[in-house]
């Protein structure tokens, strides 16, 4: 074995070392604090499929459909919780860093500063507290970020390829993001037009061709769907979001604002956008290498800016959103790095401004995990989820949160499979057709007893109105919920 192929042996096993401590910080995190309020709905959804449900035609649910199917087949294999769909995201996560860092380890242009490349990558990516605190939890994050930077590295591969294939991958992948989660939707097009401008072997049209088919295959789920409930389909992907996701909230504009600065209060969010500019102005004006390779590093560019400002238009958008540009503005934040510090040190010494950015990364993140140690998470969930199970009876209905209903696995009453859906106030013919209930129905229900059991969170005021105190015969405390049950002149179902 020649010297040089023992180093780079020595490289890729260092790499896939950081890489290791990666995954291993994201399972742990994802089976003991990993936990988004807005997981409920999209595991209550990929248990509804498992019992036979779709999406769309037997509840609502306003997302592209395959995060949901990804969710209930996973945990039809190794079973109905939540420690299953956070698992398989946080390994996605660690493979969408860890071929970040193999692409920074193969194709960074300085070979003296390839490993300390790939070793920036994978800490600006890996160690992002956005990343680690939202690519491990049960929403499509850690799926998408995973497809995305595939479809990246497909692409790159394709246009010195004479052969369509790898454009076709291209395409499918992204076209599998985009069914993922719309806030992927740039990355198709971007990836697209950057292949057929720069590509240097094969044809351009067939190419296009393979892409297109490609995304086509990807798209098929949301299309059978489309086929079986066009009506439904279009109002959960579309109207859903362009025209009610802001409904009820007031100060949707001012909370935007608040989003798109919060950069402004993050050092590691300063960090990595800062080397990152620096990169790309590096990259433009001193780099001297060759213009393939600057291509694909604009390429990252022009993801990273087409993802933000995308997720940017969103009403409401949330800071969490832009972690899907983390990998992309990585790459660029290598070659910030390597300018940064070769200017302030020796070119042949890279480990000095690696080491420090990597601790300040480190540092960031272990500030904000420590911060949120006591944030609610799954165990209080389950701790509410025990009582509200003592006290409901196999066939009573049940009146609870998406959380609930999943830790539980009680059959929700249609309608309430998305919390959020109550906002809706359409005509009754309507909200049946969507499998939606408004507000003013759903306080009516209440009042009228439907319910056997209600699960509430700690609101006294909307206890009083509702007059649940008077309507049940039980109740209890468990932390931030109230539960009743024992409807006034019926049997109680638990002590």
């Amino acid at each position: 074995m020649s010297p040089e192929t023992g180093a780079r042996r020595r490289d890729y096993r260092i790499a896939l070392g950081l890489v290791g401590l990666v995954a291993a910080m994201l399972q742990i995190y994802a089976h003991t604090r990993a936990f988004a309020w807005d997981e409920g709905w999209h595991l209550v959804a990929a248990q509804s499929i498992n019992r036979g449900k779709r999406p769309y035609l037997d509840f609502c649910y306003p997302q592209t459909p395959l995060n949901a199917y990804w969710n209930a087949g996973w945990m039809r294999v190794f079973g109905d919780t939540w420690h299953t769909p956070h698992a398989v995201a946080a390994a996605m996560t660690a493979l969408a860093v860890l071929l970040t860092g193999a692409y920074l380890l193969r194709r960074f242009p300085e070979p003296g500063w390839r490993l300390a490349a790939a070793a920036t990558g994978i800490c600006a990516f890996g160690l992002n507290v956005q990343v680690v605190e939202y690519g491990a939890i049960a929403q499509a994050y850690g799926l998408c970020l995973f497809l995305i930077v595939t479809a990246f590295l497909s692409t790159v591969a394709a246009v010195d390829r004479a052969r369509p294939w790898s454009a076709g991958v291209s395409g499918f992948l992204a076209g599998v993001a985009a069914n993922t989660s719309l806030l992927t939707a740039p990355a198709a097009p971007v990836l697209l037009v950057w292949m057929l401008v720069c590509n240097r072997a094969g044809n351009r049209w067939a190419k296009l061709g393979s892409f297109a088919a490609g995304a086509a295959v990807g798209c098929l789920p949301l299309a059978w769907l489309f086929a079986l409930g066009p009506r439904q389909t279009i109002f959960n992907v579309l109207h859903y979001n362009l025209l009610y996701r802001q409904r009820q909230w007031e100060g949707a504009l001012a909370h935007n604002f608040g989003e798109w600065f919060a950069w402004v209060d993050s050092p590691q969010a300063w960090m990595l956008g800062m080397l990152a500019v620096a990169g790309l102005l590096f990259i433009r004006k001193r780099s001297g290498w060759e213009r393939a390779q600057r291509r694909e590093f604009y390429l990252c560019a022009w993801l990273a800016v087409a993802l933000m400002v995308h997720i940017s238009t969103a009403t409401p958008t949330f800071r969490r959103y832009y972690l899907l540009a983390v990998p992309f503005l990585a790459i660029l934040a290598c070659a910030g790095l390597y300018d940064v510090g070769s200017r302030l040190g020796s070119p042949d010494r890279p480990w000095w401004p690696v080491l420090i950015a990597s601790l300040l990364t480190g540092a960031c993140l272990t500030k904000v995990l420590i911060e949120s140690r006591d944030d609610f998470a799954w165990h209080d969930v389950q701790d509410v989820a025990a009582k509200v199970k003592q006290a409901t009876p196999p066939q009573a209905v049940l009146f609870a949160d998406e959380p609930t209903y999943f830790v539980t696995k009680h059959v929700p009453p249609t309608g309430m499979e998305l919390e959020d859906s109550h906002k809706l106030d359409f005509s009754p013919a309507v909200a049946r057709e969507l499998h939606v209930i408004p507000q003013k129905e759903l306080d009516r229900q209440i009042k009228a007893g439907v319910f056997d059991v209600m699960e509430i969170s700690d609101d006294d005021e909307r206890i009083d109105k509702l007059g649940l105190r008077k309507m049940y015969a039980h109740s209890a405390k468990v932390g931030d919920y109230d539960v009743f049950w024992g409807k006034q002149g019926a049997p109680a179902k638990a002590k």
